[in-house]
C-alpha cells in the first residue's frame, strides 16, 4: 500500500555533507521521518515532519541535520552537515498513512563517515 525508496547514501569524510532523498507512493501520508541503525545497535529516530511542516529532531543530530519534504509528503530529504564518525549507519525513510498507526519503511541507504 505504501512504497518508500531512499537514495543518496555514500561515503564521506568527517565534517563533510550528504543529502538523502526518499520518494513515497501509495496511500496518503500524514507523517514522514528518518531513522538510522548502526550494526548491533538499536534503531534511532532522528527526524520527523508532518503534513503541516512541523519538524522534530533527536539531540544527536539537531543543529547538523535538516529534514524537509514536498507539500504532499511524497518526497522527503535529509540534509546532513558536519558529519561525524558516529553518524555511520543505515538510514531509513518512513511514512505513516492517515488511517493507520504503524509506519512503512524503505529499504535503507548506507551512510559511511570515515577519514
Amino acid at each position: 500500500q505504501v512504497q518508500l525508496v531512499e537514495s543518496g547514501g555514500g561515503s564521506v569524510q568527517p565534517g563533510g555533507s550528504l543529502r538523502l532523498s526518499c520518494v513515497a507512493s501509495g496511500l496518503d501520508l500524514v507523517l514522514m521521518g528518518w531513522s538510522r541503525q548502526a550494526p548491533g545497535m538499536q534503531r534511532e529516530l532522528i527526524a520527523t515532519i508532518n503534513r503541516f511542516g512541523d519538524t522534530t529532531y533527536s539531540d544527536s543530530v539537531k543543529g547538523r541535520f535538516t529534514i524537509h519534504s514536498g507539500s504532499d509528503l511524497k518526497t522527503l530529504y535529509l540534509q546532513m552537515n558536519s558529519l561525524k564518525l558516529e553518524d555511520t549507519a543505515v538510514y531509513y525513510c518512513s511514512g505513516r498513512p492517515r488511517y493507520e498507526s504503524d509506519d512503512y519503511w524503505g529499504q535503507g541507504t548506507q551512510v559511511t563517515v570515515s577519514a
